[in-house]
């Protein structure tokens, strides 16, 4: 075990170490590739930190802190501030997941993102809200990825050997915008089959973005808050080979359900923009 405190610990980290913030995945299962865990909590990373271009949430901010340790409610959805009405998403992400609030104090965001799993909700959510990952390369260079193109396919993402995900910038126009959540599945307390989060900006540009449903998110955009027809539309118009396929649902139902939430979610932006129905 290596405790990073500075950049240059990063240094052990290759395609035979384990980056630790949690550990709730790394210790719930072997790990025989793995040679060491760098340890990445020793950077004391503020877990959320307001900036000019929106909010940075740290790889190591728990799901509890993420889900709002800020007190704020907005129609019973906790809010980390009354005037940023996206962070609704963020404890409704957190509840789709299959975990006790005991793993909320010790899982993180970054782990849930870097896991890249279909039914990775609390990612889902962040790429509902446009956000970017910050990720340090092993040269000491920077680069920045949006979060939509950071999951290539179940447990696959874009980091290369040796490179750490540092944080999640959400841009203050997500902040800003309103949402809508959906969520099926197939037993009351099981993995879910489908979840559907909308977003409509200030500006009334809307996207919808599937996620447990697909092998990795698939966000629709529009100019506007799309009707019923442009949703189905762009339903149809998903690869196929992206519906996933497990125990906990089949392709064909996941595609149906998904259709189902994203016409519900579109309707209830619809409804909160006063557009006509």
């Amino acid at each position: 075990m290596i405790t990073a405190r500075e950049r240059a610990d990063l240094a052990f980290v290759d395609g035979a170490s384990g980056v630790l913030a949690g550990g709730t995945f790394l210790y719930s299962e072997p790990q025989e590739g793995l040679d060491r865990l760098v340890d990445i909590t020793g950077f004391g990373w503020p877990a959320l930190t307001a900036t000019d271009e929106g909010l940075e949430i740290a790889a190591t901010c728990t799901l509890a802190e993420f889900a709002g340790a800020v007190p704020g409610r907005e129609l019973g959805v906790e809010l980390l501030r009354a005037d940023w009405p996206g962070t609704g998403l963020f404890a409704r992400a957190c509840r789709a997941l299959v975990a006790s609030h005991k793993i909320w104090r010790t899982a993180t965001v970054g782990g849930n993102v870097c896991l890249s799993l279909p039914a990775g909700a609390v990612s889902g959510a962040l790429v509902a809200l446009d956000g970017v990952a910050l990720v340090w390369s092993p040269d000491g260079s920077d680069r920045r990825i949006p979060l939509r193109e950071f999951t290539l396919g179940p447990g696959r993402n874009a980091l290369t050997s040796g490179e750490v995900l540092r944080s999640i910038t959400v841009p203050m126009r997500s902040l800003h915008a309103r949402t809508a959540f959906r969520k099926i599945a197939l037993a009351p307390l099981g993995r879910s089959g489908a979840v559907v989060m909308g977003r409509r900006e200030v500006d009334g540009r809307c996207a919808v973005t599937i996620t447990a449903a697909t092998g990795r998110p698939v966000v629709l955009d529009f100019v506007a808050t799309p009707g019923d027809s442009e949703v189905s539309a762009a339903i149809e118009a998903i690869d196929p080979t992206l519906w996933f396929d497990d125990p906990h649902g089949a392709p064909d139902w996941r595609c149906h359900v998904s259709g189902v939430l994203a016409r519900e979610v579109a309707a209830e932006l619809r409804g909160e923009a006063g557009d006509a129905q």
